[in-house]
């Protein structure tokens, strides 16, 4: 299933994708209510494989309904971040080969970790203010991994059984801010650097998770084009041995790191840097297109 949030009369609303049309689910309980079905995002990861199944039967039963007031066209919601509340954002750096080459960056032994917080989410079609104290915004397209059961000490070869879904994410990356100290933190967690979306995508629609393409646009102009098995760390690795340190729960986000083509890796005189004005797209196989617009900050 395709799951979404969306903005209505001042509150954060679940839907799900059908066909060419939204579900708006509490528009559809007030019409046909039901007990057994979650309301927001996190409760539906929280309630895993029963929650996906109960909203599933649901919807089912609602196609054949005659009122249709509870369903919605892209074009006229105000997208959320597909997961508006995640415990922990973890991030992977430098996992990609192509990417690691394009810097000039040793492949590394384990996986490089930090983390980003909350206030990086945004949704699809939102504007993005760039930042006044950064001149080098870049953009990174990275798999999504969505956590739907608690992991500790788990194992590769069950690591995925703990995944609830994926989704596209835009790792967005102030370069300056990033390289003035050997903590990558501060570029890393400006408001709305984390665009996630637009839909959660249940782990059994996407099948194998590092077999996916996944594409960059900026205005339009391929930047990045790739594909997930390019990763150097793939990702029942990334969620096992994130296991042995931490404890997973459900609704962390994990980003996966980013193939070649962001404009770090250009020469240095090719490298022409989010500004104003700007529109970008990353774009993941089986996941969607997430597009944001960027805006001067006032």
């Amino acid at each position: 299933m395709k799951f979404l949030t969306f903005n209505k009369e001042g509150k954060q609303t679940l839907g799900v994708k059908m066909d060419n049309r939204i579900v708006d689910l509490e528009a559809a309980l007030a019409v046909r209510p039901s007990d057994r079905i979650p309301t927001t995002i996190m409760d539906v990861i929280a309630g895993g494989e029963d929650a996906v199944n109960a909203i599933d039967d649901y919807i089912r039963n609602l196609s054949i309904e005659a009122d249709s007031s509870f369903f919605k066209n892209e074009e006229e919601i105000k997208w959320a971040p597909c997961v508006t509340q995640p415990n922990k954002i973890i991030c992977v750096g430098l996992n990609y080969r192509k990417h690691a080459d394009e810097t000039n960056a040793a492949y590394p032994e384990v996986p490089i970790l930090f983390n980003k917080f909350n206030n990086t989410l945004t949704g699809h079609n939102c504007e993005i203010a760039v930042p006044k104290v950064t001149e080098k915004l870049d953009y990174e397209v990275e798999l999504g991994v969505v956590i739907g059961k608690e992991a500790k000490y788990v194992e590769k070869e069950n690591a995925l059984d703990h995944v609830f879904g994926y989704c596209t994410v835009n790792d967005l990356s102030a370069r300056d801010l990033q390289m003035k100290t050997p903590q990558w933190l501060l570029g890393k967690t400006c408001d709305d650097f984390s665009p996630m979306g637009p839909y959660l995508v249940t782990a059994d629609e996407v099948g194998d998770p590092n077999n996916l393409n996944l594409k960059t646009y900026v205005n339009g102009e391929v930047r990045q084009n790739s594909n997930t098995s390019d990763m150097i760390f793939y990702v029942d690795k990334i969620v096992s041995y994130i296991s042995q340190h931490m404890t997973l729960t459900p609704g962390d986000v994990i980003l996966t790191g980013t193939p070649e083509g962001v404009v770090l890796g250009y020469p240095s005189e090719k490298q022409v840097y989010i500004k104003p004005g700007d529109e970008v797209t990353v774009e993941i196989e089986k996941l969607g297109k997430l597009t944001n617009r960027f805006v001067e900050e006032k």
